[in-house]
């Protein structure tokens, strides 16, 4: 009974009235680390986050923000950081916020959604949306309402008072992650938000710092692997590398649910903003002063004038590219190198180049995303779909003119959560179950007269998994179109 009282006391219990439309919110979340990680005084607290904001500059990103991902500890450490991705988002006009952040005290699987009506900070009360609440509890038995998970979790409310400042008229979904998670959980939860946001003008932040450890140098390397992931719009390589140790995140969870949620909803870019540690802001960076690496970042949709497609000229000189690794390549000549001029060919995407002769595969290899220039990946490829595709002899010399070259050049995948989302003809499938992955381009089913479930068990058995594995929960269907030429 003592312990019971004591956490609502710690939760904090409050009737106000006269707040929004005359409604009365009735439990609200105190504040329980004002006065450490940030000002108590809501005049001091309006004055330091103010001079954080105005002290960065907005940075230009060309397409429509998604999610973000926000340091949380105290302002003195990181509250510049997370300036940086508050700054994106001073002004614009939400319908809700939903912030994942992880649980630093208590140990526990999937995710906890605060059971009230308002989340309080000095600066005043912001209203959790309780139907979005609702509605996203019952998309999935892994989210509940948790109370010891709230209790005194600093690492979602340091988030809101930057919200406070930045944004207007605004409900917020307060969620807390389990530190036990897997990819399994990060799925469930991505897509119970993104069904559940359906409609609403929605900003997804996750809550997270990254490595800590006494060592300066290992800080400055492993946040150096995560950021890459980030740049990329990885959430694979990322969840492979935090469940390795490779990299670490105290928030890597809420990361990977921020990433899959924003790809589910069209994101297809990633950036980081700001990387930097309390080494590099105290100055502290020798053995035995402990660190911990910040990060601020940003994912989101590029504009619609980068994602038209190639013109004829760029997609001969594709062609051209890929000929002369081959032919360069099965002379025993070095390949040249190219300069090109096109802003498209220097984009990063994914691309396969497949070969033919008589009209019979002879080789295909591809890249799901693109880690160099478009016209470096096509070069790169189509040697090695020549000469490296383990189903096939090198390519001779005598096949050269026989040979037909094909390229097919990818858009970003998206999770998807209905299978139904699929388009044969136009869309292609990547499907992933643990070690397991296997991918065909839209043109195979169309090829071969598939319909959608065909196509679906084709990939499983690409993949190396039962014909009707895309049915389990922890499998992963991704779907991508592609210009092929």
């Amino acid at each position: 009974m003592r312990k019971h009282l004591l956490l609502s006391i710690l939760i904090g219990f409050v009737s106000i009235t006269g707040q929004g439309r005359g409604a009365t919110i009735e439990k609200v979340r105190k504040p329980v680390v004002a006065g450490m990680f940030y000002p108590a005084d809501p005049r001091e607290l309006r004055r330091v986050l103010h001079g954080h904001i105005g002290n960065v500059e907005r940075e230009h990103i060309d397409g429509k923000i998604v999610a973000l991902i926000s340091p949380h500890a105290g302002y003195m450490y990181s509250g510049l950081v997370a300036a940086h991705v508050y700054k994106l988002v001073e002004g614009m006009n939400l319908d809700d916020v939903v912030v994942i952040a992880p649980s630093h005290r208590f140990d526990f699987s999937g995710a906890s959604i605060y059971d009230g009506e308002g989340y309080e900070t000095p600066l005043g009360i912001v209203p959790i949306d309780r139907e979005l609440s609702r509605r996203m509890s019952q998309q999935s038995r892994i989210i509940d309402y948790i109370p010891q998970a709230h209790a005194q979790e600093h690492s979602l409310e340091v988030q809101v008072p930057f919200l406070q400042t930045v944004l207007k008229g605004f409900s917020l979904l307060p969620m807390v992650m389990g530190p036990t998670w897997n990819s399994n959980v990060c799925k469930q939860l991505s897509q119970a938000i993104i069904r559940s946001i359906k409609g609403k003008r929605a900003l997804i932040i996750a809550s997270s710092d990254l490595t800590h450890s006494y060592n300066y140098q290992q800080v400055v390397a492993q946040d150096k692997i995560l950021a890459r992931y980030i740049d990329e719009f990885d959430i694979d390589g990322l969840a492979e590398d935090l469940r390795q140790g490779r990299c670490q995140a105290c928030g890597g969870g809420p990361i990977l649910v921020a990433m899959m949620v924003a790809q589910g909803l069209g994101a297809n870019r990633g950036k980081v903003l700001k990387l930097t540690n309390s080494g590099d802001i105290t100055g502290k960076k020798t053995p035995g002063n402990y660190v911990v690496g910040y990060m601020a970042a940003v994912l989101y949709q590029v504009a619609e004038k980068l994602s038209k497609g190639l013109t004829e000229e760029e997609k001969r000189l594709l062609h051209h590219i890929a000929r002369m690794a081959i032919e360069d390549m099965a002379r025993g000549k070095p390949v040249p190198g190219f300069t090109v001029e096109s802003q498209a060919l220097m984009e990063k995407k994914g691309a396969f180049v497949t070969l033919k002769k008589g009209g019979q595969l002879r080789g295909c290899i591809g890249h799901i995303k693109g880690g160099n220039p478009l016209y470096k990946i096509v070069g790169e490829l189509a040697a090695a779909a020549a000469f490296h595709d383990p189903r096939f002899k090198p390519v001779t010399e005598a096949e050269l003119p026989d040979l037909e070259i094909e390229i097919s050049v990818l858009t970003p995948l998206r999770l998807i959560d209905d299978v139904g989302e699929i388009q044969v003809g136009r869309d292609g499938i990547y499907l992933k179950k643990g070690d397991y992955s296997g991918l065909l381009l839209p043109q195979v089913a169309t090829e071969y007269g598939w319909d959608r479930m065909t196509f679906l068990e084709h990939t499983c058995i690409k993949a190396g998994l039962p014909i009707d594995a895309w049915k389990d929960g922890d499998t992963w269907i991704y779907i991508f179109s592609a210009e092929v030429f």
